[in-house]
């Protein structure tokens, strides 16, 4: 059994999404900076070549983007959490937090995709306050001003999409 709390929870379309993404910036999109670069680099000086140096600039990003995407794809559980009432990353968490209620996803802007849902990570002060909770705990977190901030659980409910 894979250990769920290091485990990225993602949906089968964030998934596919995020693993066509890779595909593409280790194929084609690759290619395609390596021959700006190539470009750039037959116009001459490279001290004053903007282009050059821009194109470099994006294969620096692109490589990062790259090892972002292997680091969240390597340890993956594709489906949803168990939907037993316990608040662990996949879960779409109502919360009252400091007296608002609050409807958000725990776990990774990867997973919302495209939804307009409120993501927090597991290892932001909310986060980590409430994983591993159950539906109808309290608990509390200190908010980064230092200030105590009270958090009732009423529902956790694994994210659809």
């Amino acid at each position: 059994m894979t250990d769920t709390t290091a485990a990225t929870w993602l949906t089968q379309e964030a998934y596919d999404r995020l693993t066509a993404e890779l595909a593409h910036l280790e194929g084609e999109g690759s290619a395609e900076i390596i021959e700006r670069i190539a470009a750039a680099r037959d116009e001459g000086d490279l001290k004053e070549n903007g282009g050059y140096h821009a194109a470099r600039e994006e294969q620096a990003k692109q490589a990062a983007r790259i090892r972002e995407l292997k680091e969240k794809l390597r340890n993956v559980q594709i489906g949803t959490p168990p939907d037993d009432g316990v608040v662990e990353p996949g879960m779409v968490v109502t919360a009252v937090v400091a007296g608002d209620e609050m409807v958000f996803l725990l776990g990774s802007r990867e997973i919302a995709g495209t939804s307009d849902i409120e993501v927090f990570s597991p290892t932001s002060p909310l986060g980590a306050a409430i994983n591993g909770t159950k539906v109808g705990d309290s608990t509390s977190y200190t908010a980064p001003n230092g200030r105590e901030i009270k958090v009732k659980i009423t529902d956790a409910k694994p994210f659809a999409g």
